[in-house]
């Protein structure tokens, strides 16, 4: 694998890492849907191969406020897994699951930030189980951390972790709406040696 880089699994495998990502983004979504108790619907999500550099402008720009979960991966495979959420998203999704009983503008509290982080590690969590499920590898992911700051510097966590192995990154986007549209990011990011796994374990190997 040491002269596979991701630019190659992802024009070879494109369509099967797209799929992936659907199969794992609506799970989450149902997740999030039992969640709240109430309709959910999702739009075909957006599957894309990005230089870490054009990601914030996806969301936004840099500078766009997120609420962003990250987590580790470990078992058969390893890597990170990052949901990311705009603010005003954010501050919905937090007034939802707490069923309005904070006061407007308090959202990103310790009651709030915590309610959130359970979102993020609840849609997350249903996001793994789907990939563990498709391909029957042991994915275990690391009690999730939250963060709230502008795009571009909740991405240079998983930029640093991730330069060792390339420059691009598979983002899932996918807007989901009950009351109102929010848009979420999936940016899910194994290591080399796991998109080989994960393509393995699905009888597709590397050529």
């Amino acid at each position: 694998m040491s002269d596979m880089s991701l630019e190659q699994v992802t024009e070879n495998y494109y369509d099967i890492l797209k799929e992936l990502g659907n199969i794992g983004a609506g799970n989450a979504m149902t997740a999030l849907s039992q969640m709240l108790q109430c309709k959910v619907d999702m739009k075909v999500p957006q599957v894309r191969l990005l230089e870490f550099s054009e990601v914030g402008d996806m969301m936004g720009g840099e500078e766009q406020i997120m609420v962003g979960v990250f987590l580790g991966v470990d078992g058969d495979i390893t890597g990170s897994m990052m949901f990311m959420v705009e603010e005003e998203s954010a501050r919905h999704l937090i007034q939802k699951i707490t069923m309005g009983m904070l006061p407007p503008g308090s959202e990103f509290e310790e009651m709030g930030l915590s309610a959130m982080k359970e979102i993020g590690n609840i849609i997350t969590g249903a996001y793994l189980n789907s990939l563990s499920t498709l391909t029957n590898l042991k994915i275990v992911p690391t009690p999730p951390a939250l963060t709230v700051d502008m795009a571009g510097a909740i991405l240079s966590v998983p930029a640093i972790q991730f330069g060792i192995f390339g420059d691009n990154i598979l983002l899932i986007q996918s807007q989901f709406y009950d009351e109102i549209e929010l848009d979420g990011y999936f940016i899910l990011i194994p290591d080399l040696e796991s998109y080989a796994k994960i393509l393995g374990a699905l009888g597709i190997p590397l050529i």
